[in-house]
């Protein structure tokens, strides 16, 4: 927040957008920062009101279905042709490609 924002009143001014936009190094039109102040501002209140939330007995979600999700079947759609790519490789060796080494 800027200096000049009161702590009472924790609201982004234009000059504060202004000021956040040259450290950014963003270009911003003049007549739009009055409207990307209100937007952040907006953003901040919904921040604001997100941590005024009591969650201590809330257990954290590992998904936010009851159910596990179905999964389509892992079926082979296409054949192995691992020694047809190999064949034109300078070296393999079990399967894997033999490449010179880089670091010693």
């Amino acid at each position: 927040m800027s200096a000049n924002t009161s702590q009472t009143d924790n609201t982004l001014t234009v000059h504060d957008v202004e000021k956040i936009a040259i450290l950014s190094r963003l270009a911003i039109d003049d007549s739009k920062a009055t409207a990307y102040a209100e937007s952040l501002n907006k953003i901040l209140s919904l921040m604001q009101a997100l941590q005024a939330i009591d969650t201590t007995d809330v257990e954290p979600l590992k998904s936010p279905f009851d159910h596990p999700q179905p999964l389509r079947d892992d079926i082979v759609a296409e054949p192995n042709r691992r020694d047809d790519y190999q064949a034109v490789a300078p070296a393999t060796q079990d399967g894997l490609y033999l490449v010179p080494r880089v670091i010693e």
